[in-house]
């Protein structure tokens, strides 16, 4: 089966902030993993280019929707190579194609019944581009999230029939548990059901910045509703002349920030189900990078600038850190502090000089060479049945939990090294069996553990296995078995301390 996995797209109302960078390297790292198991991959992320916040923050600047969003797309764009991030395609929702795909999936569901016209009066947070529930606001008529108070706002608008849908929702919940993760979120979308669903707006009249409404040129459709649709869309013309949709579709992954989980875990597969189109097989629901308290947000200032972090540490440290910090699927703070702490003692005092030690004896004692022979017993039960359950835990996308599980070995291996002590028995000759036996484990444990930290972290990985004259990175390389690695050569300080050559 192929895998599919997307990001939500993100709004191009300001540059990307080091939020964005965190689901863009979460759903990087799956879809790596994945090609490590030979799979057919599709890895996609974009940009949001209409509505209200992006038509807001353009006149604020005194210039054309269309002109921010070109402007911004550029720098999410620029951002996805600077992380290492492999996607296939990025899509933008200004792209004529999107917004034809658009126009033809919701006349679809216009067709089938579940339109109509009608008066929306409601809360309205134009940051969010969303109506919210009384029980969603906070005290003062304020947004939750924004804490911006919210307006009040009526219009004549086409509304999509999600409560003709509650049984069915319920249904898709009870039948499959995994839909959604982890399951609070699972909990809180179901509660969001149970609690009643009333019909929501699928279109805009006051406003200009959308994709036009093919039966009513009057109208836009709804941000959300052109939003969603682009992880159906992009399959139609993102390789050229080929339309994946048959082969790729449903999406594996839909990986998210709780703040839109109801459009994602809700409206989303409603309107799946209104199209006639299957359903995606999980959404995970990733918690925030907080920053003094709050969520990190461009609106409320509170950013680190991914860009800055990458030139300073370089993209392997920022994709191990904001994984290895927070627990992928729940609200953590992030800092400079804590960074900096992380790189010293886990990269450079841990994975790096573990690298350095292993490289630098077999140079040392073996010429760079590696005997041929077994492995420790001792360290192979270590590393037993480490790939499968790396691989058990990204398939339910609990990253943190499977770089846990490789970071273990990785101290392991460190602690191998004391107890056996290679520069004792490198000093007695009738030991010579066992320094080889020793120098071996080490170098194919560190082999091991390479290959499975590439999705995290792929430049350095690239680096240390080229070094070990082992370069594959399947998981099937992943597995610890003597005579891979034959002979290795010097690798330069994979995580120097001093940060400025670390970003070189």
């Amino acid at each position: 089966m192929p895998f599919y996995v997307t990001t939500p797209i993100y709004y191009v109302n300001a540059a990307p902030h080091l939020g964005h960078a965190y689901t863009t390297i979460a759903a990087d790292v799956m879809a790596r993993h994945h090609r490590q198991r030979e799979e057919e991959v599709f890895f996609l992320t974009g940009t949001d280019e209409h509505g209200e916040p992006v038509a807001d923050a353009a006149h604020a600047l005194g210039i054309e929707p269309q002109e921010l969003a070109d402007r911004n797309a550029e720098r999410f764009k620029a951002l996805a190579p600077q992380l290492q991030v492999s996607n296939d395609f990025f899509i933008r929702t200004t792209d004529p194609e999107h917004e034809a795909k658009v126009q033809e999936v919701l006349s679809r569901v216009r067709e089938n019944g579940f339109v109509y016209e009608g008066v929306y009066e409601g809360s309205y947070c134009p940051r969010c581009a969303d109506f919210k529930a009384e029980n969603e606001i906070e005290e003062g008529h304020r947004c939750p999230i924004h804490h911006i108070e919210l307006t009040r706002e009526r219009e004549q608008n086409y509304f999509f029939r999600l409560s003709d849908f509650q049984e069915r929702l319920e249904r898709l919940y009870a039948e499959r548990e995994d839909f959604v993760a982890p399951r609070t979120r699972y909990n809180e979308a179901l509660s969001f059901i149970r609690s009643g669903l009333r019909d929501v707006p699928l279109t805009r009249h006051r406003l200009t910045w959308g994709v036009r409404v093919p039966w009513d040129h009057e109208h836009v459709f709804y941000v959300w509703f052109d939003a969603l649709l682009n992880y159906y869309s992009a399959l139609s013309y993102a390789r050229p002349g080929e339309d994946l949709t048959e082969r790729l579709w449903p999406a594996s992954y839909h990986l998210i920030a709780k703040d839109i989980l109801r459009f994602h875990t809700v409206y989303w597969p409603a309107l799946l189900m209104a199209a006639e189109l299957e359903l995606p097989e999980h959404v995970f629901v990733h918690g925030y990078l907080l920053m003094g308290g709050e969520k990190m947000s461009k609106s409320l200032g509170n950013v680190l600038d991914p860009f800055a972090v990458i030139e300073r540490f370089g993209a392997d440290a920022l994709r191990f850190y904001l994984l290895r910090e927070v627990p992928f699927g729940q609200d953590g703070t992030v800092s400079s502090a804590s960074f900096e702490l992380r790189y010293e003692t886990e990269l450079a005092n841990e994975l790096g000089n573990l690298a350095s030690r292993t490289i630098g004896m077999l140079a040392r004692y073996r010429d760079g060479a590696v005997c041929a022979g077994e492995l420790d017993p001792l360290l192979e039960a270590d590393f037993a049945g480490l790939p499968a359950a790396v691989c058990a835990l990204i398939d339910r996308a609990e990253l943190t939990l499977a770089l846990d599980e490789i970071w273990q070995r990785v101290r392991r291996l460190n602690r191998y090294v004391e107890e056996r002590a290679p520069w004792v028995l490198a000093r007695d000759p009738e030991r010579v069996q066992e320094l080889d036996c020793v120098l071996r484990s080490l170098a194919e444990g560190l082999r091991s553990v390479t290959v499975l930290l590439w999705p995290f972290m792929p430049t350095s990985a690239e680096r240390l296995l080229e070094a070990l004259g082992a370069p594959g990175h399947t998981l099937a390389d992943a597995e610890l078995t003597a005579g891979r690695v034959r002979s290795v050569r010097a690798i330069a300080s994979m995580f120097p301390k001093d940060t400025q050559a670390a970003g070189a």
